[in-house]
């Protein structure tokens, strides 16, 4: 479902203005903290994602930035207006913002242009401005051929972008969007990641979005929050995120990897030379790393095949995932080693080596 909570045209915010601050924003449910003292700051045209397993408080935390749940302590604010805080909570429809949700719940009796035009004609514009409105809202989402269709005869990645175009006819500054894929297959669902890319780069719309799926979420945001339990592990950029991760629950929740005990034996700026059992490399350091006995992480690419590398394998699994195979080797003192190849090894045993890694903050 896509809900139309913006202000009057004269109060809309600028895109410039849009950005989202949470301070120590806590929400709970009987004696369940659902959202456990966050702050986070989203600047303005930023696409942020929400992480994070079912149950760990991202979809909680887009009901307070809507308004839909007042919060128990803390501060909201969006395009720099508080929104939420101790005795104070601005109403959802005036919070300038646009929802789309995992449902999308379309007016199986209204066309697609009149989908998008109901939430546009309740805000004061005149038919004309309305007709203009919905019209660049089709175009954006490449549905304008089927503006007079009905839902039913849409498909389902259709159907979503309806649900999008009505977001965009809002005119928000601020998008909020809680599991909007969820409902599709993988094939429409890699469709519709590029489709949010490129709406996203058109509007220039601050993006909060929440998904449970870690592949989407690197695929889509310009920055990342991984959640547990109703807390914030880390937020960053994807790509360091993924390679470097401040602690062992991030690196396990996002994407493959393999945590091995090693010892560092020396530091270089931002290299160590570490060890594990005989053999010797170089690996990634954390700031503050110092000789001695570390946890490092170690991904599926960081994995060389090669016959005199110093670790011998027993060849527990290989899947087949679409020109990677992704293997699994049991090796003697080390837990299950997550490595990827071009073929299948084919073969009960291999010997590896391993090139880099990343040695966890203390």
């Amino acid at each position: 479902m896509s809900v139309r909570v913006a202000n009057a045209p004269q109060e809309r915010q600028s895109a410039e203005t849009s950005g989202i601050a949470l301070t120590g924003v806590t929400k709970r449910f009987g004696r369940n903290v659902a959202v456990d003292n966050v702050t986070l700051e989203i600047a303005p045209g930023d696409f942020f994602a929400v992480v994070g397993p079912s149950g760990c408080g991202k979809s909680t935390l887009l009901r307070l930035v809507a308004g839909l749940e007042p919060v128990d302590a803390g501060t909201i604010a969006i395009g720099g207006q508080s929104v939420a805080g101790p005795g104070h909570h601005v109403a959802p429809e005036r919070r300038s913002v646009a929802v789309v949700f995992q449902s999308y719940a379309l007016w199986p009796h209204m066309s697609v242009a009149q989908n998008v035009a109901f939430p546009v004609e309740s805000s004061g514009l005149s038919r004309q401005d309305a007709k203009t409105v919905v019209s660049d809202a089709l175009e954006t989402v490449a549905l304008t051929p089927f503006s007079e269709r009905k839902p039913a005869a849409l498909s389902g990645g259709q159907q979503q972008r309806v649900a999008l175009a009505r977001c965009l006819a809002s005119r928000a500054a601020t998008v909020l969007m809680d599991e909007p894929l969820a409902n599709l297959d993988p094939h429409l669902r890699h469709t519709m990641e590029a489709e949010l890319i490129r709406v996203h780069a058109a509007s220039g719309a601050t993006t909060l979005y929440i998904t449970h799926d870690q592949r989407e979420a690197m695929a889509l945001a310009t920055r990342i929050a991984v959640m547990e339990a109703g807390r914030f592990l880390q937020v960053d950029t994807p790509e360091t995120v993924y390679e470097r991760p401040v602690s062992e629950a991030v690196a396990n929740f996002i994407g493959r990897s393999t945590i091995i005990d090693a010892i560092v034996e020396s530091v270089a700026g931002e290299t160590a030379r570490v060890r594990v059992g005989a053999a010797v490399f170089e690996a990634a350091a954390a700031p503050g790393t110092v000789p001695g006995p570390v946890r490092l992480v170690v991904r599926p690419h960081q994995v060389r095949w090669t016959e005199d590398g110093p670790f011998a394998a027993r060849v527990a699994n290989e899947v087949y995932r679409g020109g990677i195979w992704d293997i699994t080797l049991d090796v003697p003192g080390l837990p299950p080693v997550a490595a990827e190849a071009r073929r299948p090894l084919r073969a009960p045993t291999a010997h590896f080596a391993i090139d880099g890694g990343w040695i966890l903050p203390n």
